[in-house]
C-alpha cells in the first residue's frame, strides 16, 4: 500500500471523541504517556520550558497551562522538575474528556501544584484564562489548519512568556517505526490505528513556518527532535531567534 503523507490527513482519531470513557482509553493514555517518556517526548517540552523560565524572577509564581494533557503526565514530570530547582510552579491541565481528567486527577493525587479543567479549548472560559506559559504536547496535530490558526492566536495573546509546542513530524519513516512499535509495547487497537492516524495528521516543518508567518509570531524556533518531534517555541520577550 502506498502512503501518501504528502497532505496532512483529515481522519479522525478514535479518542477524539469527547464522550469516550472505560478501561481502553485509561490503557491508550498510559501507553502513551509510557511511550513518550521512553522516546524523550516529556524532556523535549521541558527543555522548552526551561528556554522560556530564564526570563522569569526565580521566585515568581510561574502558571503553566498543558493542553490537552491527557493523564497528566507531563505535569507530574514539571512538578518534580519544580521541586528539585526550588521553583514556584503552579500547573494546570485542561482536557475535553472528563474521564481524561478524572483519571489525570487521581494520578496527580500526591502533587498539590497541579490542578485540572474539563475544559473545551474553543470554549469563551479557556480564551479567558491567563497563564505565564502554555504548552501543547502532541496535541496541536488532532486539529485542522483553521482551528490551530485560532488556537495560536488564543495561547499568544494569553501568555505571558510563550508557548511550546512538541509535535509529530509527518513522515513515512515515522509511521513505519510506529507500526514496529504497535507490535513492540502491544498496543490496544484504539491506540494503534489512532498512533497511525495522528503521524498522518503532523506537519512538516514549512506548515509549521506557515502558521507563524501568517500569524506574524516573529520570536521563535522551530527544530527537528527524536523521535520524529519537531520542538516549536514561541517567546514574547527577546528579540528574533533563527531556526
Amino acid at each position: 500500500m502506498i502512503l501518501d503523507i504528502k497532505n496532512r490527513s483529515d481522519d479522525s482519531e478514535i479518542m477524539d471523541d469527547f464522550t469516550m470513557e472505560g478501561e481502553i482509553l485509561r490503557e491508550a493514555l498510559d501507553k502513551i504517556a509510557k511511550i513518550n517518556q521512553l522516546l524523550g517526548g516529556n524532556q523535549l517540552t521541558l527543555q522548552g520550558v526551561k528556554e522560556l523560565i530564564t526570563a522569569i524572577p526565580a521566585q515568581k509564581e510561574i502558571l503553566i497551562v498543558d493542553l490537552g494533557c491527557g493523564n497528566g503526565d507531563m505535569l507530574r514530570t514539571l512538578d518534580k522538575y519544580g521541586r528539585e530547582n526550588n521553583l514556584n510552579f503552579r500547573l494546570i491541565g485542561i482536557d475535553a474528556n472528563n474521564f481524561t481528567i478524572n483519571h489525570a486527577r487521581k494520578l496527580s493525587e500526591n502533587h498539590p501544584n497541579i490542578s485540572y479543567r474539563c475544559e473545551d479549548i474553543f470554549d469563551k472560559s479557556f480564551h479567558e484564562l491567563k497563564y505565564d506559559i502554555s504548552l501543547c504536547t502532541l496535541t496541536l496535530h488532532h486539529f485542522k489548519n483553521e482551528e490551530i490558526e485560532e488556537i495560536l492566536t488564543v495561547l499568544n495573546k494569553n501568555s505571558n512568556f510563550g508557548i511550546v509546542i512538541n509535535d509529530l513530524h509527518r513522515s513515512a519513516l515515522a509511521y513505519r517505526i510506529f507500526q514496529g512499535l504497535c507490535f513492540v509495547f502491544r498496543l490496544n487497537e484504539m491506540s494503534r490505528l489512532d498512533g497511525l492516524v495522528s503521524i498522518k495528521r503532523g506537519f512538516k516543518k514549512e506548515e509549521l513556518i506557515l502558521f507563524s508567518n501568517k500569524l506574524k509570531l516573529t520570536n521563535y524556533k522551530i527544530q527537528w527532535k527524536w523521535a520524529f518531534r519537531y520542538q516549536w517555541i514561541v517567546k514574547k520577550d527577546k528579540e528574533i531567534i533563527d531556526f
